[in-house]
């Protein structure tokens, strides 16, 4: 651990105007995995830094994934900076893409002072450091899981700015409908496959009773489970294709969207289009890995809106620390987890969890990036204002088809066979 990091409580010296801009921004990372992001306090009263414990899964099958959503952390304290936003602490986890290890580090950083937690990325990760959260009394901000029950709990210190699945499957089947009625085209059978994880479990399960409200063009005509570890999908992809789908419906994470791509390649099966409705397809490794290959599939999927001008900022700093990178999802909302956060401990003025809590029910704020109005919590601590994004991989890039109001680009329809590229 730095000294930087074992002192960040001790009351601060006097600096100088230019030794103190010229160190904003910067980062002190220690053995501890404690790193303190310096924003300005702009003559706040509050002393130390908010200590926020970040867990994501940084190793594991999720690992590519955690480390992406970290991104969003680094991001954070230059921009917080200029929004006049308080001093955060980061206290790092690796939750090992284990149910079991998120809920022992979350119960390991709230005994070594953590104020608020943030994560997990994953579903049932994310259950379990709410249930932790919840006992210990320390508030809880999710980035990225989609499962409903986590906040059907009555809990009252776990928040979350992410989609329901519920969310997601409404948004993305009024975004397909958007993308049909511009390209004038639509399938007529779709094969349904998916994950079997939390996610991809609640998934399966939301999307019969939400096809029977909507009115879609096509018909599920086989639904495909598989393991989100498994090494060999030929079987599932074989038994996709002979299902004489005309197009591909997915819940599905990073290492399995590769394998079912180059398996899809490998059988020479190209359907009319390849509809995402997670996480996976849209990944800079997924694009960097296929190279050509990658384009082409629609995620469906929380994302940020590229007209905001947050979302602008956010991509000016993405491309000037890791030139090549595209935004995402895992960037964003990981980004305005931290953002609720510490805007929460700027109207707080304190560190008291209960404080803290109250002051996230009341969030406000309008000067954000993901796609809606803005981020505000309901009773059972659910941002339902957030809205969904059809966006289409380009090049290496990522565009946005739908909404319109969110949209950068038209869609390219159908897909472009793999063997012809």
């Amino acid at each position: 651990m730095t000294r930087k990091s074992q002192h960040t409580d001790a009351p601060r010296a006097r600096v100088s105007r230019r030794t103190f801009t010229a160190g904003l921004g910067a980062a002190s990372l220690g053995a501890a995995g404690l790193m303190t992001l310096a924003t300005p306090h702009l003559g706040r009263a509050q002393g130390a830094p908010l200590k926020v414990g970040v867990l994501l899964p940084r190793s594991g099958y999720q690992a590519g994934i955690g480390q992406d959503c970290y991104r969003g952390v680094e991001l954070a304290g230059p921009i917080f900076k200029e929004l006049g936003l308080p001093d955060m602490q980061i206290m790092n986890a690796d939750t090992e893409t284990s149910v079991d290890v998120a809920r022992a580090r979350a119960e390991k950083l709230i005994s070594e002072g953590a104020q608020v937690l943030v994560g997990a990325f994953d579903s049932g990760q994310s259950a379990a450091i709410a249930q932790v959260a919840e006992q210990k009394g320390i508030p809880y901000v999710i980035n990225i899981a989609a499962a409903p029950q986590i906040t059907e709990q009555g809990y009252k210190f776990v928040f979350r700015n992410f989609t329901t699945a519920g969310m997601i499957l409404n948004g993305a089947f009024a975004n397909q409908k958007e993308v049909f009625a511009i390209t004038g085209a639509a399938p007529k059978s779709v094969v349904f496959m998916h994950v079997n994880d939390t996610f991809g479990t609640a998934m399966e399960k939301g999307i019969g009773a939400v096809l029977a409200k909507v009115d879609m063009p096509y018909k599920i005509v086989e639904t495909i489970s598989y393991d989100p570890a498994a090494r060999d999908l030929s079987v599932e992809v074989t038994k996709a294709k002979a299902s004489g789908a005309e197009a591909v419906m997915l819940v599905s994470r990073l290492n399995d969207a590769i394998l079912l791509t180059r398996e899809m390649v490998k059988q020479r099966w190209s359907p009319m289009a390849v509809m995402s409705l997670g996480p996976g397809w849209y990944e800079d490794q997924y694009l960097k890995t296929l190279g050509k290959l990658s384009d082409g599939p629609i995620s469906l999927a929380p994302w940020y809106d590229p007209n905001k001008p947050l979302s602008k900022q956010l991509e000016a700093a993405l491309a000037k620390s890791s030139p090549g990178v595209n935004l995402n999802t895992n960037h964003v909302y990981t980004f305005e987890a931290l953002l609720i956060a510490v805007d929460a401990y700027k109207r707080a003025g304190s560190t008291d969890p209960n404080a803290l809590a109250d002051a996230i029910r009341k969030t406000n704020i309008t000067n954000n990036t993901t796609t809606g109005p803005g981020i505000q919590f309901d009773a059972k601590g659910q941002n339902d204002k957030l809205q969904i994004s059809a966006i289409q991989n380009r090049g290496g890039k990522l565009v946005t088809l739908a909404p319109k109001v969110a949209a950068n680009a038209q869609p390219e329809w159908p897909l472009k066979p793999y063997d012809k590229r």
